[in-house]
C-alpha cells in the first residue's frame, strides 16, 4: 500500500523535536493543520510551547527543510500562529506518557 503523502508529512514531523522537550513536535500538539493543495504543495500550521521559546527561530525552519525534502513535494508554507494557546492538553497520550504525566 503507499503512503499518502499527509502521511509522509506526519512521519517526517514524527522526527523533529524541540531541543528541550525529548517529544516530536507532532505528539506535542504543535502541529495545528495540515494541507496537501494542488500540485502538492504542502501548507503547515503549527505553534510552539511559548512565544519565547529558544526555538522559535529553527523549529519552523526545520520543519521547512525537512518537509520540503519529502519526494513529491513541491513548495512547503510553515505559518507560525498563537491561536489556540498551545497547553500541555493538545499533547497526544504518547507525548504524555514520555514525560510522565499519564
Amino acid at each position: 500500500m503507499e503512503t499518502t503523502l499527509n502521511q509522509k508529512v506526519i512521519d517526517c514531523l514524527q522526527t523533529i523535536y524541540d531541543p528541550e522537550i525529548p517529544v516530536n513536535i507532532y505528539d506535542m500538539g504543535l502541529i495545528y493543520e495540515i494541507k496537501i493543495k494542488e500540485g502538492n504543495k504542502v501548507e503547515i500550521v503549527m505553534t510552539l510551547t511559548t512565544p519565547n521559546c529558544p526555538a522559535a527561530q529553527s523549529l519552523p525552519m526545520e520543519v521547512n527543510e525537512k518537509v520540503g525534502a519529502i519526494e513529491g513535494v513541491v513548495d512547503v508554507y510553515v505559518n507560525v500562529t498563537w491561536t489556540p494557546v498551545w497547553e500541555k492538553s493538545m499533547m497526544s497520550e504518547v507525548a504524555q506518557l514520555e514525560l510522565g504525566m499519564l
